[in-house]
């Protein structure tokens, strides 16, 4: 979402750390063109002349301009900024209440209120071991009830069973009853929403807050919508008081200014963050993170959490000893490229690798995207077992069959064996299972990325060793504008030192 934005400041930035000395005017010019960056990604115009005034104050003293590297302390300054702008601390979802703790949903209509709805209680249920029990309070949208009771079948979470003709009010204090009566620990209120903020629906709101009495109001808004999502914000919190703000689509093309005005207007923390359609696609919001990628910096800590929570930690074990013995076939091969699917694809990764916005182009021409990936698995697919156990077997006769059960040529197919082959000579040189499955397929795969951009492999700290804290802050020293692309010649660097499935946090089961 942030792309088109960090790629503006990438820019300012690069200009200002290649001057050696930085004089009024230069700090004056640069935040010009930032304050022109931030207003055409949607961002409040009071939010930026707030934002450039407090930079400019703390950028033209004497301890910038005397500074050894002035560009790089003004950097320093506007990532600083731009993360209290964005609330400073993250801030969950606030379940310190008697049970059942009423979590009302609020928004327009559009905004992705009863997708979001399911996705919190799943994300309750499953991360924090909760009893969460889903009402839909939406009688005018067609089927709407029924959608939530469609998702709650797929999350396994319990809804409240559809009285037809019941008003809203009615059913949220239906809900609260059944909610005590059930035990369940948590209830999610999902209210009707509007194609635009009107006063029946202001009363409604205030009506089912009075009968439920809810402990946290979120409210749910569409990244996309830009300058009127603050207004949105604005007008339900004046009038029904939320206590924190859910975006959704946060995935898409937009260009961020609701995220970067939203809390500054309203005060109220963003809490959550939606990233796509499936009810997993939820995360939290860390301002210091959002900031670190608007500046190019990544985010190497969700890339890490990601990887603990999409890994099996079974084949991961198994492969691990598979890899300690030098064994590495297709089947493995497959696995992985399912993995890094998991992952996110290679958009979901490389996003979240510093200085990933420098190499974009270069990217771009060299055609790596997640269609190579499906290709690949095609092919693998349409081999016998014999062939992807042992592809040495595979001569011309076998491989004109593989392209045309899988739709290839037998070029890619040759250079599928050959990526293979460069991969279990990796494998077999990590010794032990060492990097686990992730670090095999990100420095087997980074390694050849970095040569195919002219990247230079480059020794990197062991992440399997860092608490969060120090992981942070190595991501911010890899990161901003000094960085010449991405560390160690692709995915390498990172990819070969990322703790293995024994060591990551939280992986305990198959998710």
């Amino acid at each position: 979402m942030f792309e088109s934005l960090s790629e503006r400041l990438g820019k300012i930035f690069d200009g200002l750390t290649r001057r050696g000395a930085l004089s009024e005017k230069d700090v004056g010019a640069a935040l010009r063109e930032v304050r022109r960056a931030l207003i055409e990604a949607d961002v409040a115009l009071d939010v930026v002349r707030d934002f450039t005034e407090k930079v400019r104050q703390k950028a033209v003293g004497a301890e910038v301009v005397k500074s050894v590297t002035p560009g790089q302390m003004v950097v320093k300054i506007v990532h600083d900024e731009l993360i209290a702008m964005l609330g400073s601390d993250a801030e969950a979802i606030d379940l310190n209440a008697a049970p059942p703790v009423v979590i009302m949903m609020v928004g327009l209509q559009g905004s992705g209120k009863t997708t979001t709805t399911a996705k919190i209680a799943r994300r309750l249920t499953e991360r924090s071991r909760r009893k969460v029990l889903m009402a839909s309070l939406d009688t005018r949208r067609p089927a709407a009830q029924e959608q939530l009771r469609q998702l709650g079948e797929q999350t396994d979470v319990a809804t409240l069973p559809i009285v037809a003709g019941q008003p809203p009010v009615d059913i949220a204090a239906r809900a609260v009853q059944a909610a005590r009566l059930g035990g369940y620990d948590v209830l999610l209120l999902d209210t009707a929403g509007r194609t635009h903020i009107d006063e029946p629906l202001m009363l409604e709101m205030a009506d089912i807050k009075a009968r439920s009495s809810p402990h946290e109001i979120l409210l749910v808004a569409d990244a996309l919508t830009g300058q009127d999502a603050v207004n949105l914000a604005r007008a339900f919190d004046e009038r029904v008081g939320i206590t924190g703000i859910v975006l959704t689509r946060v995935d898409g093309d937009g260009r961020g200014g609701a995220a970067l005005s939203m809390r500054a207007v309203t005060g109220k923390p963003i809490k959550l963050i939606g990233t796509g359609e499936k009810t997993d696609a939820l995360e939290d919001f860390h301002p210091a993170r959002i900031a670190d990628r608007i500046l190019g910096m990544g985010d190497i800590v969700a890339l890490v959490e990601k990887a603990a929570q999409t890994i099996d930690a079974e084949k991961a074990a198994a492969m691990a000893r598979r890899m300690s013995k030098g064994e590495f076939d297709l089947n493995d091969l497959a696995e992985q490229l399912k993995q890094m699917q998991n992952l996110g694809g290679m958009g979901g990764i490389l996003g979240l690798l510093p200085g990933i916005g420098k190499m974009k182009k270069q990217i771009e021409a060299a055609g790596l995207d997640d269609s190579i990936f499906k290709r690949q698995q095609a092919i693998i697919a349409s081999m016998t077992r014999q062939e992807r156990r042992s592809p040495k077997i595979l001569n011309a006769s076998r491989k004109k069959r593989v392209a045309a059960g899988s739709g290839t040529s037998v070029q890619e197919i040759n250079k599928l064996l050959k990526m293979h082959l460069q991969m279990a000579d990796m494998m077999k040189r990590m010794g032990r299972g060492k990097g686990g499955m992730l670090g095999g397929l990100m420095g087997a795969g980074g390694s050849m990325m970095g040569r195919m951009m002219g990247g230079a492999p480059a020794p990197m700290p062991d992440l399997s060793r860092m608490d969060p804290a120090e992981m942070e802050r190595l991501a911010r020293q890899m990161g901003g504008p000094k960085l010449p692309g991405l560390p160690g010649g692709g995915l390498a660097g990172l990819g070969g030192r990322l703790p293995g499935p024994a060591k990551l946090p939280g992986l305990g089961k198959k998710k």
